[in-house]
């Protein structure tokens, strides 16, 4: 008895030991950066100097951090329009004019709030918000400091008054109160900045009178007719500005001095004054700084003709930096590379060495870098079916990155490779395209919602195209309405897929969307649709709905209160009657034949025919006699052939006969 109660003292205790060890080890691994010393001291031992990890009490989070996970739950509507509309469902745009109308509309609403502000400010003073908003409260516009002093000319600088600036300036001169260089220099910026022009304020409302009703007006008269690149120029640098008379009178000028005033000739197209002031800046021994020679990279091309000067100017310009000891940035690398767009062929042997030179000084390319490389290679005129691999290589290397903003051209990139691949039809790699937009806030670098819709109008005509109409039509649920509002051309790309995969049974369907969305006023896609479901019969059920869907059409044409009224074609009405025909609506088929006297439009033979064949089957005599009336009084050279017809294949009475013998002779006597 006494041996088996040691046994089981012997067992617990060798238990209790083998428990409190893994308990032991538990708390090392899980409490291994709070734990006591004693749990740390085995550890160090055995790993020798090991590193000690802390972890944080507190950690300290992304304002947006909350929101970012919740939006990451949870996925985009379809079938819910653009969330700039969401506020308000009374304004869902249906077509992409309204879209249009409610955006600009929107907008100009929130302009005139901020008009009425910032214009009458001393209203709006009282802070309803907790904690404060700074943007909710009315901007300071308007001049605070009368006296003539510098704090003055800085209020001006800062309110973006340039003419009233430049009078501060000259007054502040003719008092005899010097002003400091950088003071100055700000004063050129702004000049350069805006071309020597007050800039027109975001809220200011339009201003109509009689001298711009006239310039309206004939704009809208030379609509249509070649534009000179002069009216596309709204800022000139004009000779002896401001900017220039202020640095000319300047007693002391530095780097900065000359900065200001050669990107403000390079904004507003002096390139070659741009040129000289720098050489004067060198001859006053200065250096330039990087936005110098990135203003001037980017001015090369427009002072040399040829393609070899233009590239040696851009070599020129970076060996001076170099020289200057300037090292150059992404801008830098990617005026280059835009510049290299204009210099044709060389621009390709020339492109790849930039790119390594931008890798081997640690500048990650941005996507106008990428944008600019696509460009060289493919050019929008020519056939770039010998560079297809050059695209595949960009996406292979920037596939699965996220990027942001860095350049104001990188919202070109987008488009312009879905525009590559629609012009070589290469539907992998527009998929890869699509995909990159939606890594990470690529969708940002879009661009506003013109580039938008060239964006995923290529995309889906490439769609159309390429696909099967099974993946056309799950597209076309995803992006629309919710991203895209197609035009009729898009809308003729998707008639042409149904057509090619023999889904014209999905039609009427494909009709409504087109009269929601604001297209059925378009002719040509009228008739296009209309010419499909009259090439040839479909089943009963089909052909029904065809019949359904030319009526509304018909409905469409005879409408009298439509902006724009849709006028009858012999095409439309030939589609239209060729449709109720088949459809076994002799009677409203009939009804359109006689719309062809009222519209002026003859009939095809074709057509004449297919109503013959119609009357056979019904066996209605009457109404093929009246037909080869109908023909003979649009002068039809078939004429002859019908009245044979019907006398061979109708039982005609008397009466009958004796009205196309009396039709015979008549058509007899006037051939």
């Amino acid at each position: 008895m006494a041996s088996s109660c040691a046994h089981v003292g012997r067992q617990i205790h060798r238990t209790t030991k083998l428990v409190h060890r893994n308990v032991k080890d538990a708390l090392q691994r899980r409490y291994f950066g709070l734990g006591s010393a004693t749990f740390q001291q085995p550890a160090a031992a055995v790993s020798g100097s090991a590193e000690e990890i802390v972890v944080p009490r507190k950690k300290t989070w992304n304002k947006e951090a909350v929101l970012q996970a919740l939006a990451s739950t949870v996925n985009r509507d379809p079938t819910a329009s653009h969330y700039v509309f969401q506020d308000d469902s009374y304004l869902t745009p249906r077509t992409s004019a309204e879209f249009k109308l409610y955006s600009l509309a929107q907008e100009s609403g929130r302009s005139a709030a901020k008009y009425f502000i910032n214009t009458y400010p001393k209203y709006f003073q009282k802070d309803f918000a907790n904690p404060h908003i700074p943007c909710l409260m009315p901007e300071t516009l308007e001049l605070q400091i009368n006296e003539v002093s510098e704090a003055a000319l800085i209020e001006r600088i800062q309110l973006r008054k340039v003419k009233a600036a430049v009078d501060m300036y000259d007054q502040l001169l003719q008092a005899g109160t010097p002003v400091s260089l950088d003071l100055t220099n700000d004063l050129l910026d702004l000049i350069s900045l805006y071309g020597d022009c007050d800039p027109a304020r975001d809220d200011a409302p339009e201003q109509r009178t009689e001298e711009m009703g006239e310039e309206q007006e004939d704009a809208k008269r030379r609509k249509g007719m070649p534009q000179k690149a002069s009216n596309f120029l709204r800022l000139v640098w004009r000779e002896n500005n401001n900017a220039e008379r202020i640095f000319n009178m300047m007693s002391e000028r530095n780097r900065r001095s000359y900065g200001a005033l050669i990107r403000g000739m390079v904004k507003h197209g002096a390139y070659s004054k741009a040129f000289d002031t720098y050489t004067d800046l060198l001859n006053n021994r200065l250096t330039g700084d990087v936005h110098i020679f990135n203003a001037l990279i980017s001015a090369a091309p427009e002072v040399r003709e040829k393609y070899a000067e233009k590239w040696d100017l851009i070599v020129d310009l970076l060996k001076q930096m170099a020289e200057q000891k300037v090292k150059p940035t992404l801008l830098t690398f990617n005026a280059v590379l835009k510049a290299l767009r204009r210099c044709g062929s060389l621009a390709r042997t020339q492109a790849f060495p930039v790119i390594n030179e931008m890798k081997a000084l640690g500048i990650a390319p941005s996507l106008a870098t990428y944008d600019h490389v696509l460009g060289i290679f493919y050019k929008a005129a020519t056939s770039a079916q010998g560079h297809t691999e050059i695209l595949q290589d960009v996406l292979s290397e920037i596939s699965e990155n996220s990027f942001t903003a860095q350049d104001p051209d990188d919202v070109e990139f987008f488009k312009d490779a879905m525009r590559i691949c629609l012009t070589t039809k290469d539907i992998e790699q527009a998929y890869r395209v699509h995909s990159l937009l939606g890594v990470g806030e690529n969708w940002k670098l879009l661009g506003d919602s013109y580039y938008q819709s060239i964006y995923y109008g290529r995309f889906f005509n490439l769609l159309c195209m390429m696909e099967h109409i099974d993946v056309v039509l799950k597209w076309y649920k995803e992006l629309i309405p919710s991203l895209y509002y197609p035009n009729s051309q898009g809308m003729r790309d998707l008639l042409q897929a149904l057509d090619t995969d023999n889904r014209l049974d999905l039609i009427p369907q494909i009709w409504k969307d087109i009269k929601r969305m604001g297209h059925d006023n378009k002719t040509e896609l009228v008739e296009e649709m209309l010419s499909l479901m009259a090439r040839e019969n479909q089943i009963p059920e089909v052909q029904q709905s065809f019949a359904d869907c030319a009526l509304d059409v018909k409905a469409l044409y005879t409408q009298t209160d439509r902006r724009v009224q849709l006028n009858w074609s012999a095409g439309s009405l030939s589609s239209i009657t060729s449709i109720l025909l088949a459809a076994e609506r002799t009677q409203q088929a009939w009804e359109m034949l006689k719309l062809f006297k009222l519209a002026n439009r003859v009939p095809s033979e074709s057509l004449m025919n297919q109503f013959l064949e119609s009357m056979k089957a019904s066996s209605n005599a009457q109404q093929a006699v009246e037909l080869v009336q109908i023909s003979a009084s649009f002068c039809l050279s078939i004429t002859p052939n019908l009245m044979e017809r019907v006398q061979q294949e109708f039982d005609l009475t008397e009466e009958q006969r004796n009205t196309l013998s009396d039709l015979e002779s008549s058509t007899a006597v006037s051939d």
